[in-house]
């Protein structure tokens, strides 16, 4: 339980880099 709740505390912050990643990418394309 404890593997998940680490995994889970990690998620958001690559999920906002990955965002963040995609969005620059979107915007330096256009």
């Amino acid at each position: 339980h404890t593997h998940i709740k680490n995994l889970r505390a990690k998620l958001p912050e690559n999920i906002i880099k990955t965002v963040r990643g995609v969005g620059y990418r979107l915007e330096e394309e256009s």
